[in-house]
This record gives structure tokens, sequence and C-alpha cells, in this order.
């Protein structure tokens, strides 16, 4: 027993020693490589802190990349104080955010580094920097900001150093002179004066802990940005700590914190397109960070058309006394894209950036409701649904609430009359049955709530997302009037959704930035085109039809566009309340969208948008008029005949049938439309009694009354029909009408023309500036009423005082080849008709 002691102990203590000696091995080891690697390390000499580095400024371009909109770090300001003149309050409150134990530690605290050390290193860790006052002095004045061991190791270092060098209250008076403190502001007294319009000396606690709260983030922090409430929270959060160690008392703390601070006006110079230029700086700080933007030399050329910017500036500027004055509209905002790529060639926020107030709020990126301009998003989810342009709505007096009789009374008479939705339309006027391309052109309102209860308000809403609208996230919210503007958003974003209009249904995000390069010329980020098919392309064209219709175009909207003679399509949008008016026009190549209101979000005197914004936005549109080439909107394809009568445009029955009007009986495939006659049966109801809402092209419904609107509509539209009957007696329902029961006879296979064609003799091809011309030969039961010549599809000319004969230079028609095709088509007096073609050589 003793000697197995004894053996154990023997072995115990040669496995301490190994361990000891291995132990002390790796020491030596590592300690000479850290030794070889620090001792490579090259730290900078101290003496380039007086050199300083010097920040290399972003640049923010036009689309040529040569007109600079904006130098982020140009004109920078910075007033140097000595540290006796920098009001305690100010030094105090930085010691207390920044770095509470300045005036105890060496240049760093080991803790702090340790802190930082395990949380960058911990996955999903919040990165820290650890860094003290004296660290944020050699890191802004020697060093890069990347974060690097190297680098961090060197900044403890040169902070020790610094001390050494330097006394505590002169690194704080280095600090407090050069802090970054937003934009072109650095340090505090020039903070001081911009902010509150004193000396540093002179500032009270609750504008010393404003000013300590800001250098943490400059641009997030700022007085002027959309943060802030954020920015008063951190102030508050400076005074917590000031009262925690002491710098202040309670009843300071007390006051400090209620006190209102005032901030001066934004005073912002030397910038051009200020709000697209700011708003193109903070999507670079937001992906390049802060220090990157104000400090990295970034050189971004923007999607901006400078010369169009001037033009809407002036514009605006020109505008803005009258609509002051006349309508009580204190601010204008206009926004232009392509619509094939995506660009802001404009954005104006505001009629005055400069302006005190609202002036540098920008509206382009404000969300507010838009009016009658979202109606064209529901009639586009109608027609995807199997509505179409000639589909007929009543425009009549129309209760929607379920809660609510038809005559617009609460079904509970407890209940309170805003529980009913009766929209009124702006003009006070109805136009009773219309269809929708009418109803849309003319801004109808009750047409437009009943196609978005047709279409549903969750469909409408994906419409419009597909096209670019982001902002319509709470559905419930909206009810019934979502068509009408019930709903937010920008007028950025919805003059982009209006560019799918524009471009055939094909949807291109908007985009303001073409490339970002860093200071060496290397490309950070480039544009590419990011094209979706938002909607189909027959559903675009069909509500770009009735938006550039001249026909049933509103003659405020006339007066601005037709003296432009190009294709534009326009669409209006007032508030119910008046506080917004809108406009948004388009072209194949350009959407311009405009807004007026006033600052404070009251009411404007009360006129439609025709009256206040459209001029405006004519105006601009003259001004670039020639700027752009002139293109054509492609034609929708027409309402399908078979369609139900309701979807082609006939009110006074449901049910129809067509005859030839020459023989008097049912017309068939053969009859031609100028002989065909549609005969409704006369039978007045809403759309709900011709067409199940989910499916209009489907069955007619068996029993309508089982939807839950058509009681309602049903009541505006037979109070409508009897006062309409009394002066239309000649109209009666449901009567008798006789239905041929024989066919067409005229219009027949057997009596259409036989019909050839002969060209001139000659050998080889005809000389393309020769006369030709054409034999038609014709075998008719009926007399041959005219002739029509078409090339290679294309129509040349008719002739119907002599059918037989029809001629045509060939250098006249645009897209002669050299093998062509020419069709001519023969008419008799009772439209029956016949083609015949023959090929056609010309020498070119």
């Amino acid at each position: 027993m003793s000697h197995g002691k004894s053996f154990f102990k023997s072995w115990k203590w040669r496995l301490l020693k190994a361990l000891f000696v291995l132990s002390i091995s790796l020491f030596f080891i590592l300690a000479s490589v850290g030794i070889i690697w620090f001792s490579s390390l090259q730290i900078p000499d101290l003496s380039a802190f007086e050199t300083r580095k010097v920040a290399q400024s972003t640049k923010i371009y036009d689309r040529t990349g040569e007109i600079l909109l904006y130098d982020v770090h140009s004109d920078q300001k910075r007033t140097e104080v000595p540290f006796e003149d920098i009001s305690e309050k100010i030094k105090k409150a930085t010691i207390a955010i920044e770095d509470q134990e300045f005036y105890q530690h060496i240049g760093i605290k080991p803790t702090a580094i340790l802190r930082a050390i395990l949380s960058n290193l911990t996955p999903g860790g919040t990165k820290q920097g650890g860094s003290t006052i004296t660290q944020q002095v050699i890191k802004n004045s020697i060093l890069t900001q990347d974060r690097t061991l190297t680098r961090k190791l060197k900044e403890w270092i040169l902070a020790i150093k610094l001390e050494k060098v330097l006394t505590k209250d002169q690194i704080l008076n280095t600090y407090l002179n050069e802090n970054p403190y937003g934009g072109s502001i650095y340090g505090v007294e020039e903070a001081s004066k911009t902010f509150f319009g004193k000396s540093s000396k002179d500032v009270s606690l609750a504008e010393a802990a404003y000013i300590a709260a800001i250098p943490q983030a400059p641009s997030y922090y700022s007085p002027y940005g959309p943060n802030k409430d954020k920015l008063d929270s951190r102030k508050n959060l400076v005074l917590q700590q000031m009262l925690n160690i002491g710098f202040i008392t309670k009843d300071e703390y007390t006051a400090a914190a209620k006190e209102k601070v005032v901030f001066l006006e934004k005073n912002t110079t030397g910038i051009r397109a200020p709000h697209f230029s700011l708003y193109i700086k903070d999507y670079l700080i937001n992906k390049y960070g802060e220090s990157m933007v104000e400090e990295g030399g970034l050189k971004v050329t923007t999607t901006l058309n400078f010369d169009m910017q001037q033009k809407a500036e002036k514009v605006i500027a020109n505008f803005a006394p009258t609509l002051e004055k006349s309508f009580s509209a204190s601010n204008t905002a206009m926004v232009a894209i392509d619509p094939k790529t995506g660009d802001i060639l404009t954005m104006v926020g505001s009629r005055n950036y400069f302006e005190k107030g609202y002036g540098n709020f920008n509206i382009a990126t404000a969300y507010r409701q838009p009016g009658s301009t979202f109606k064209p998003f529901v009639y586009a989810t109608a027609f995807m649904r199997g509505y179409t342009p000639d589909t007929v709505l009543f425009d009549v007096p129309t209760e929607f609430s379920s809660q609510c009789t038809p005559d617009g009374k609460p079904k509970n008479p407890t209940d309170d009359q805003k529980v009913c939705y009766s929209p009124v339309e702006y003009d006070g006027l109805w136009e009773g049955p219309e269809n929708i391309r009418t109803a849309l052109a003319h801004s109808r309102n009750i047409p437009a709530v009943k196609t978005l209860y047709l279409t549903g308000i969750g469909n409408s809403i994906k419409t419009a997302e597909a096209m670019g609208i982001t902002s319509l996230t709470t559905p419930d919210r909206y009810g019934l009037t979502l068509v009408l503007g019930g709903g937010e958003v920008s007028l950025l974003e919805l003059t982009s959704a209006y560019g799918v209009f524009a471009n055939d249904g094909l949807r291109n995000p908007y985009r303001s930035i073409l490339k970002v390069e860093d200071s060496k010329g290397n490309i950070l980020e480039e544009a590419d085109l990011n094209q979706s098919q938002a909607i189909p392309a027959q559903v675009a064209r069909q509500i770009t039809d009735i938006l550039s219709d001249p026909v049933v175009r509103l003659s405020t909207i006339s007066q601005n566009v037709d003296n432009l003679h190009r294709q534009i399509a326009t669409k209006t949008g007032t508030t119910n309340d008046y506080r917004d008016v809108w406009i948004e026009g388009y072209t194949p190549n350009v959407v311009v969208g405009a807004w007026a209101g006033k600052n404070d979000n009251s009411p404007m005197d009360k006129k439609v948008a025709g009256l206040i914004i459209t001029p405006v936005w004519g105006a601009f549109m003259a001004e670039i008029n020639n700027d752009f080439p002139k293109e054509t909107f492609k034609k929708p394809e027409p309402t399908p005949n078979d369609a139900k009568p309701v979807l082609r445009g006939i009110w006074k029955g449901g049910t129809s049938f067509k005859k030839d009007t020459i023989s008097g009986k049912l017309a068939t495939d053969l009859t031609p439309p100028e002989t065909t006659e549609e005969i409704p049966f006369p039978n007045v109801h809403n759309i709900l009694h011709w067409v199940d809402k989910t499916d209009p092209t489907g069955e007619i419904p068996k029993d309508p009354t089982h939807d839950s609107q058509y009681e309602s509509w049903e009541y505006g539209v037979r109070n409508w029909f009897n006062t309409w009957k009394q002066t239309h007696p000649e109209f009666v329902e449901n009567a008798n009408i006789p239905v041929p029961t024989q066919t067409d006879d005229v219009h027949t296979a057997a009596n259409s023309p036989q019909v050839s064609l002969a060209l001139p003799q000659q050998s080889g091809p005809y000389s393309a500036n020769s006369r030709i011309t054409i034999s038609v030969t014709t075998t008719s039961k009926y007399p041959i009423k005219k002739s029509e010549l078409y090339v290679n599809g294309k129509y040349i000319s008719s002739n119907e005082q002599n059918p037989k004969i029809l001629s045509f230079t060939p250098q006249d028609v645009e897209g002669i080849e050299t093998n062509n095709i020419i069709k001519v088509i023969v008419y008799d007096v009772v439209y029956n008709h016949a083609e015949a073609s023959v090929d056609l050589e010309v020498s070119r």
C-alpha cells in the first residue's frame, strides 16, 4: 500500500513538471511571435497629429456626371475657440455621454476594450468601439475609419502616447473644436451658432445636452432630419448621465428636460436640386455609412436631368404667388420619371427649399391622400377581371353602407348618421348611365366606388402594389373610400406607378443613382434595368386610351394639353377636404406628377385640381415639350362583340338580339357592322342584375338579390329611371318586342362579290416612280359601291366613282419593299365585301 502511494505521487509530480515546461515553452514561442508581429507594426509618428488627415468630400452629380449638385463636405464650417471659452455645460455633457472616466484613464480603458473585443467576436453581437475621447481624437486626426485589429491596436498605442504629449484639457479642447456635428458643421462653436445663434460659452444646459448628443451619428441625429424624436431621446439620456455622475443636480436635470429648445432654421447654401441631393445623401448614408459619405470621397452620378430640374423649379416659383393668393395653396411639389428606365429626372420637394417653415420638407416623399388619381388602379383591376371600358355603371345617388337603408338612413335608429356612406360628385350633378370610359375621364365618384366593390379592395391594392405603391398596408382602414383616395401614397411612388401605364404594363422601379465610385475610381454600384410585367399590356393600353382621349377629356385638362400637339394621358385628383390636389400626366417617354396644398395641412379654397395644379403641370410640360421625341400610345383591342350588353355600353336592357337592318331578319356572322342593329329587351337595372361580380363574363345571376349591395344600387337606378322616363314616355319596359325567326339572307357567302385583279403587263419589276394601275374585275348580285387599295396591309386609297380602277406610285408608299402584296377589298351597296391579292415586285 505504501509503495502504491509513492508511485502515484511520483507520477503526479512528473506530469505537473511536464505541463509546466510545456506552458513555459508555449509562452516564449507566442511571446516571440507577438514581439515579431508587434515590431513589424508601422505606428504613425505622433508628429502627424499636427498634419491631420484631410477628409475627401463626396460629390453628387447630375446624370451627365458633369454638373455638381452637392459637395457633401464643401464649405466646411469650423470656428476654433480657446478651451476656456467653451461652456462647462458642453464639456460635462460630452464627458458624461462619451467618456465618463476621461480624466482618470491613460488614454484607453482596458475594460471597455475587453468588452468591445468580446462583443465583436461574439456571433450576432453588437459591434462596439470602446473608444475614449482620446482614441476618437486619434481616429479622427491620423488613422482611417476601417474596423481591423491592426488599426485598433495602433489607436490604443497612439492614444497612450498622446496622453503623454498633451494635457487632458488640450485633448478635450481638440475634440470639441474638431468633432463633426452634421454636414459642414465642425466644432461646438459652429454647432452652437448654427443651431442656436449663440456662442458655445452661452448655451443652456439643455442646448449643451443636444450638442453632446449629436456626434455619435450626426446625420441620423440631425435636428433638421426625420429623426428629431430620436435626438430628443438622446438629449434626455445625456442629462440622465450627467445626473447619475453628479455633474448636475436633480433640479437642474428637471428644468433642462422640460426646457423647450428652439433650433434655428437650416441655412443650406451651395446646393443644386436640394431635395433630390439630400434624398441621395440619405440613401448613401443608409448604404455606405456616415463616415464613408462624409469623408470617403465618393463620386455619385445620379439620374437627375438638371435642365428639366431648373425648368420645374422655375415654373413652380412663377406660379407660387398665384396659387397662394387665389387658392391659399402655400406649397407645391413635382416629380418627373422616365417610364422606360425608372430614372428620376426631376424632384422638387417644395416651392422653395430655402423658405422658412416647410421649405426643406420633401413633399415628394411624404405620404398624402391621392384623391381621384387612385381611380385608374381600380379600373385597371376591373379590366383584368373581365370588365371593359364600355361597361355601364349608373352615376346616381347610392348608399353603400350595409348598416343603412337604400335611402341613406341608419337601420339602427340609435346609430349615428356617420355609419352611412353615400359619396357625392365634385360638381353636385349626376350623369346617370355612363360607361367606364366616360366615368374615369370625368372622374365620377359613384361609378368608381361601384367598380371598387365589383373588383374587391384586396385585388385593387394588389394591383397598386404590383405597380409600385408600397404604403397601402391597412386595407381594413380604407374600405370603399380607397378609390377616392382614402389611403396615403407619396408623389414619388404614385408617379412611378403611373409609369406602368405609360410603358405598356411594364414596371421599372424608380431609381435615383446611375453609378457610385470610390475615391480611387472603383465602381461600388451601377444601375441596371429591373423590369417586370406588372399588369397586362392590354389593360395598360385601355387605361391610357381613356386618359388620353380628347373626346371625353375635361376642358380644364384640354386647355393645358391640346397646345402641346402630342398624345398625353392625364388624371387629376382632389381630396374630399380640399387638403391636396394632384395631377399625373404621361407620354410614352416621360411621366410627370405634381401636387399642391397647404403647409399646415388645412383645407384650401374649394377648387378642383384642374383649376389649381393642372396649369402648373401644363406649364412644365410646355417647357419640356421639345426635349422628347413625339411618340404615340398603342391602341387596345376593342370590346368583344359577343360580350354581354352591359359590358358593351348598353344600359336599357341586359339581354338583346341583333338584326340586319336591310333584311329585317336575325343578324349572322356575315352581317356587316354597318347593317347590324342591336335591340335590347327594355329592362333597366343596375349592373349586379346582369353580372356576378366575381365572374362578369359568366352566366347572368339567377337571383342577383343575394348580393349585399344589390338593393341599394337598384334603389338608386330605379329612382333615376323614374325621373328619366317622364321625358321619355316612348320607352316601355318589358314590352313585347317581336324577335325575327329567320336569319339574314342578304349577307351570305353566295351573295358576296367575286373579285380578281390585273396589273399592267411587263417583264421584270415595276419602277418605284411609275404610276401603277390595277384593274378590278367583279361579279356580284348587288351593285359594287366602292373598292379599297392596301399595300402590305396599309390602307392607300379608295374609289367610289369607278371601283374597277385603282392606282398608286410605289415611291409614295411608306415602307415599300422589293416584294410587296397588293390587296383590294370591294363592297357592294348592301356592304357585302370580298377581297383579292396579287404580288408586286418593285425595283429600288
